[in-house]
């Protein structure tokens, strides 16, 4: 796979991730309560989806970091990496869910996924995009925004892993699994990984000729 093809495929995969998410994160707001079974699994199996493309995403960033620049292969493999981790606890907890759901007989709210939504994919997430801003910047595979972004979304992460300790009311904005903990941060990285893979994607371009 060469650099043209890396970025394709990084920036593509972004995109379609984003787009996975934003649909997905609205269905959080429809209820105030416990939501039906068919809310539920639905914004799951869309998350599952775009949990897919985001591990194609990771992936390919790494490969692109490697060719642009060698010397930081090493942030390429901590994004990798720190993506990885965030993708299977996410995968985890949405199993875990979905499995509550499908064997209660009423809407329920899974409280065993709270610490795994919340706390802890926070802080992976903020690996992550500490390393994927690292690498952009050192880089400069991409434009200096996508990397300065990706440090203050870091940082707005990180502002949330404490929230473990105010309470698991899904309407409060700073709980355990309160929708500013969830649902808001969701919402921002899938808008800014919109962005970011669509400033990928376009910064894909033939090699000149040789003269």
């Amino acid at each position: 796979m060469n650099e043209m093809t890396a970025r394709r495929l990084t920036g593509g995969a972004g995109i379609a991730a984003a787009v996975a998410l934003i649909v997905e994160v609205p269905l959080y707001f429809v209820y105030s309560g416990p939501p039906p079974d068919a809310n539920v699994l639905a914004r799951l199996l869309i998350g599952i989806v775009a949990l897919a493309f985001l591990l194609v995403f990771v992936t390919a960033f790494r490969d692109l970091v490697k060719r642009v620049h060698p010397d930081y292969e090493w942030a390429g493999s901590l994004a990798f990496t720190a993506g990885l981790v965030y993708t299977t606890i996410t995968l985890v907890s949405s199993g875990l869910e979905a499995g509550a759901v499908i064997a209660a007989d009423h809407p329920i709210d899974v409280s065993g996924t709270y610490i795994l939504y919340g706390s802890i994919s926070r802080l992976m997430l903020a690996l992550f995009l500490t390393a994927l801003g690292l690498a952009v910047t050192r880089t400069g595979l991409l434009p200096r925004w996508t990397g300065r972004s990706a440090y203050v979304l870091a940082g707005i992460n990180l502002v949330f892993v404490p929230s473990l300790f105010f309470g698991n009311t899904p309407a409060h904005f700073y709980a355990a699994n309160g929708w500013g903990t969830t649902a808001l941060m969701g919402a921002i990285l899938s808008y800014w990984l919109l962005a970011l893979g669509i400033s990928t994607y376009r910064s894909a371009k033939a090699p000149a000729p040789a003269h």
